[in-house]
């Protein structure tokens, strides 16, 4: 079977980048096809893959600045020939989807989410752009306009797998089009479990507005209580003006993947205040052994098992953050059970699940 993977872009290292490492694995063949690329982002986990990018590669800034080309983006992942495979996997939370495929490969599409600028962010995503009200009202036309084709785009798709219950949702709300879940793999094995907590509470990753670590921030900065904030991101100086002058506060940076699982191990809980589709994080915590304060949406309602892996605060504002923290006790909490739940996101139950599907899937489709 020839199969061919597709990415949205290679130019950050998050979740949706694991998902495709663990599908190179499966498919070691497969040429990569994206939209651009990063050359330290792409040779992290894809150094002697053969990755096919669109003409945004080459334009001016379109790596550094690889926004500036969104509305040429549909037109770019339309011009991928890609009709010598039997097989198409796209991983996708915005273009990848919408490539075009010859009628006799099967298309499917694991999709992180549907494009949340475009949905059910699109109006909170144009409060935050620091432009001038003019500008922003142009950005909402061309947004407007990638919406209908991104509706489109979804129709090409032959089958679609989400990567939670919360994008199964938004998939059939959006999109009008049934899905499989099958969570996104966690390579569990590079964390572990520590001799005990040490006096800190922990929260990091990608830091953008909509990750809601504001309000963490404003929850601790005059609690006495002890927060460690790893990531980098867009909103990095804004919360580090928001912790101005709290001593209690820690911005770590950027850090590697073993100080990362030293951080997860011995922190006291890990906390997620934002809606996540997933929330890979998480994950990582829990096989940490350590406990999740979470807010009440999105992926973690459906990761985290109420006072076995972690407590739930219901609104998104630093007092119930604060109240939350207050109530915590890690002492009640068994590091054992909650690495067992953490373990149901394993690499090796991903694949096994996605084997599976993809074969049922390929039989039906021949059959037709």
């Amino acid at each position: 079977m020839r199969v061919a993977l597709i990415h949205d872009h290679l130019a950050q290292d998050g979740g949706a980048e694991k998902v495709l490492k663990v599908l190179t694995e499966m498919f070691p063949e497969a040429p990569i096809y994206t939209l651009l690329y990063e050359k330290k982002n792409a040779d992290k986990y894809f150094k002697n893959r053969r990755i096919e990018t669109s003409i945004i590669q080459k334009l001016p800034g379109g790596i550094k600045h690889y926004q500036w080309y969104m509305p040429f983006m549909p037109m770019a992942v339309e011009f991928f020939d890609l009709r010598e495979y039997d097989l198409v996997i796209s991983g996708t939370s915005s273009f990848a989807k919408g490539v075009i495929t010859s009628i006799d490969t099967l298309h499917i599409c694991y999709c992180h989410t549907p494009t949340r600028y475009l949905w059910d962010y699109t109006h909170q995503y144009i409060n935050e752009l620091k432009y001038n009200k003019y500008l922003k009202k142009i950005i909402s036309l061309i947004l407007n306009y990638i919406r209908v084709w991104d509706k489109q785009a979804a129709e090409r798709v032959d089958t679609y797998i989400a990567n939670s219950g919360t994008i199964k949702k938004r998939i059939k709300k959006y999109y009008r089009r049934d899905s499989a879940v099958i969570y996104p793999p966690v390579e569990i094995e590079n964390f572990h479990i520590s001799d005990g907590p040490k006096d800190y509470f922990l929260i990091g990753g990608r830091l953008a507005p909509y990750k809601r670590v504001d309000i963490v921030v404003e929850a601790f900065k005059n609690s006495g209580k002890k927060l460690k904030i790893f990531g980098d991101g867009v909103d990095l100086e804004r919360l580090k003006g928001i912790a101005a002058g709290s001593k209690n506060i820690e911005f770590l940076g950027r850090v590697d993947d073993k100080a990362k699982a030293e951080l997860y191990s011995h922190c006291r809980a890990f906390l997620n205040p934002q809606e996540e589709d997933f929330g890979i994080t998480v994950i990582e915590a829990m096989a940490s052994g350590r406990p999740i304060i979470a807010f009440r949406k999105g992926g973690a309602t459906e990761t985290v098992v109420e006072w076995k892996t972690g407590i739930f605060f219901d609104e998104q504002t630093p007092a119930a953050v604060a109240e939350a923290v207050e109530n915590f006790s890690s002492e009640k909490w068994e590091p054992a059970e909650i690495r067992r739940q953490a373990e149901r996101f394993s690499v090796e139950k991903f694949k096994k699940e996605l084997r599976g599907f993809i074969e049922e899937e390929y039989r039906r489709f021949k059959e037709k």
